[in-house]
């Protein structure tokens, strides 16, 4: 498997691919170049699972707002750092919005349903009367005895896992809801609550980029790891 993967890696870079297949391994960690073949490698071509990120809230519409923390806006970075990690590993992303512009929840629906993405991902920011509450969870919509239902729970588990081995937030789990973006799309989708800006230890840490960093990073392996398991 070594030597057929080093064989594709010099077909790759005579052809100018090369890139491509060093961001798919080099960039991710454990792995190192032409170790082995993606999941979307086939008979010598390369194709990446396309990835829809859809930053919550935009626009109009503020989310949730802690002094001078906003939801939309952080969501907004969190996604754009997400997508700077994700297609560092390769693959190609989409976001229903990479600037401040409200939209609709059928609208980023409908974008991910007409791209025939692999995988939809949402991102979002908790808030709670209660200022104690803390921690990360992923939410997946169940319609029983669908396998999309299945895919949706194990990459939300997956997310999670990673998100936390690296910000090593406190995890709330994995748990399930009816919010419109996860129950209308067709791809397995997640909403991921990246912490409670109600906290105010956790509200200090998202005002942090770098923080940001961890959490987006924790996304794309998870990502990664889903799509190659």
């Amino acid at each position: 498997m070594f030597l057929i993967s080093r064989i594709l890696c010099s077909f790759l870079f005579l052809f100018g691919w090369l890139p491509l297949c060093e961001s798919s391994f080099a960039g991710a960690e454990g792995f190192t170049i032409c170790k082995g073949l993606p999941s979307y490698v086939n008979n010598g071509l390369s194709v990446a699972p396309l990835i829809i990120l859809d930053p919550g809230h935009g626009g109009t519409d503020e989310g949730a707002k802690v002094q001078s923390v906003l939801e939309k806006r952080i969501a907004l970075t969190t996604a754009l750092l997400t997508k700077k990690q994700l297609e560092s590993l390769g693959y190609r992303v989409i976001m229903t919005r990479s600037r401040d512009v409200f939209l609709t929840l059928p609208k980023r629906v409908d974008i991910a349903n007409k791209s025939k993405a692999a995988l939809f991902v949402s991102i979002h920011y908790n808030s709670s009367p209660n200022p104690s509450a803390k921690g990360i969870e992923i939410y997946f919509f169940e319609a029983r005895g669908q396998e999309r239902t299945r895919a949706s729970k194990r990459l939300a588990n997956t997310i999670l896992h990673q998100v936390i081995d690296q910000t090593e937030a406190h995890s709330r789990g994995v748990r399930r809801g009816n919010f419109h973006v996860v129950r209308e799309t067709e791809m397995p989708a997640v909403l991921v609550e990246g912490g409670f800006m109600t906290n105010i230890d956790e509200r200090f840490q998202l005002k942090d980029r770098k923080y940001l960093e961890k959490i987006a990073k924790g996304i794309a392996q998870g990502v990664h790891k889903f799509l190659n398991t």
